[in-house]
């Protein structure tokens, strides 16, 4: 059996190597791409012009995301401000597990949807939200709805939300970097007469398939990170309550209940506890499919939990 500060030792490691080794490669692949893209415009090597016109499009598009994707996700949820006298049972648990872990009391909504799930979302402690369906509310006992709240507020006390929103803009220099290259390599535009020196011809062959490569690699490093940081808000949201089992109930209730969350998409999927649209895939599919999602395998989190029983 492992104690609840072990765990929370381990995945911050595990989350901080990762984070550090994507910092490595988008730093890479972001120079090979602008040096590519230079010497095929016909500049010399060493200008790096395109990373900031890149940086700006990338940062000013995820600002915008970073400040208003509350108002939005709440918006397209058409979720309700939670009142204490309809929702009485989850906000008094949020008001005392948010005494626990020593923040403030986050903005919380309901999502009138029988389907159980619950999000988090914000920049910081002090401009947060907590969002739970009616399902999660009504299908749940208080220890369990306890287990998945705390893990909700871990997100927020551990400034998930910014850190995603960093690597958002790491994901979006890349991505945007490699479709310039790939645009002027195909449709014309670059110097293509110049001569080219063995330096300069490497440069060009790595920047091509760092153009096709490096925007999969990135997302899926992307998605890694999103999946580490579930697990440390599991222990997390464990830290606060001590109670591992009513996570472990709540995460085994809520993976049982086959309705989907209509008021989920695409777009606001990653945000939630659990997968909202219920994937029902075989074995050796979901396998597969677990690299290109945000959340790990329920399984997993649940034993993980199990080992600090």
């Amino acid at each position: 059996m492992k104690n609840i500060y072990e765990v929370q030792s381990a995945n911050k490691i595990k989350s901080f190597v990762i984070v550090v080794l994507f910092a490595v490669f988008v730093t890479f692949a972001t120079y090979i791409l602008a040096q590519a893209m230079g010497i095929y415009m016909g500049y010399d090597p060493g200008g790096l012009g395109f990373v900031g016109i890149a940086l700006i499009v990338s940062g000013v598009s995820t600002l915008f995301s970073y400040y208003f994707s509350d108002r939005i996700v709440l918006r397209i949820s058409k979720a309700r401000p939670a009142n204490k006298v309809e929702d009485k049972i989850f906000t008094s648990v949020a008001e005392n597990l948010c005494i626990g872990a020593g923040i403030p009391v986050p903005k919380l909504y309901v999502i009138e949807d029988s389907a159980p799930n619950a999000f988090a979302t914000g920049r910081d402690p002090n401009h947060a939200v907590v969002c739970a369906t009616t399902g999660l509310l009504s299908k749940l006992t208080r220890t369990e709805l306890e287990g998945v709240i705390a893990h909700e507020l871990t997100h927020i006390k551990n400034y998930d939300i910014r850190l995603m929103a960093l690597v958002s803009v790491m994901v979006g220099l890349v991505a945007l970097l490699a479709d310039w290259f790939l645009r002027i390599s195909w449709h014309g535009g670059g110097n293509r007469d110049r001569d080219k020196g063995g330096i300069a011809a490497l440069i060009l062959v790595l920047g091509l398939i760092f153009a096709i490569l490096s925007p999969i690699i990135a997302k899926l490093i992307q998605l890694a990170i999103s999946r580490r940081r579930e697990f440390m808000a599991d222990a997390g949201g464990i830290g606060i309550t001590r109670q591992p089992q009513g996570l472990i109930a709540a995460l085994e209730k809520i993976s049982s209940d086959h309705e989907p969350l209509e008021a989920a998409n695409k777009a606001t999927a990653h945000l939630y506890i659990v997968n909202p649209f219920k994937d029902k895939s075989g074995r050796a599919v979901e396998k597969l499919a677990s690299l290109f999602n945000t959340h790990p395998p329920l399984s997993e989190r649940i034993v993980a939990l199990q080992k600090m029983l």
